[in-house]
């Protein structure tokens, strides 16, 4: 494991329950300072909500504020940090993405949470961390962390 962008540690975990994919949420939201772009991909189920529910009550949002933006597409939290949790899973097209104004969104010196951005890739930041969780059980999650540039 490394650390090529401040705060975030690089590498493959494994979380044996929702607890602790929880847990690793919060000691991660606990290091980032704001400006930060993670994309966070995996099936439907894998986690990713829970997680970002970890980051979120780091910032000192309650994780019963927290929900998937899968019908608003984004959400706005204010916490010790603002917070933008965006999910782009039942958008289809490049164009259904202008009405989000996500430039304006990277620009801001905020957290920014993206679930099925890979589906977009073209719309993406080069500079991000790249969040894959995986289900390798019934509880059991490998997380998979890359900072790119």
């Amino acid at each position: 494991m490394k650390e090529t962008v401040p705060g975030i540690t690089t590498g493959e975990f494994v979380s044996n329950s929702p607890d602790e994919t929880l847990d690793y949420g919060q000691q991660l939201g606990s290091r980032l300072v704001g400006g930060e772009i993670l994309l966070l991909s995996g099936p439907l189920g894998a986690g990713k909500t829970l997680f970002v529910k970890g980051i979120c009550a780091a910032l000192g949002i309650a994780e019963d504020e927290v929900t998937s933006p899968s019908f608003t597409l984004v959400n706005t939290y204010s916490g010790s940090l603002q917070l933008y949790h965006i999910d782009l899973y039942r958008l289809d097209e490049l164009r259904e993405l202008a009405s989000l104004g996500l430039d304006e969104i990277f620009d801001r010196d905020a957290l920014v949470l993206i679930e099925w951005g890979e589906r977009f890739p073209q719309i993406l930041p080069e500079k991000r961390t790249e969040i894959r969780i995986r289900a390798v059980g019934d509880d059991e999650r490998e997380i998979q962390v890359t900072s790119l540039p």
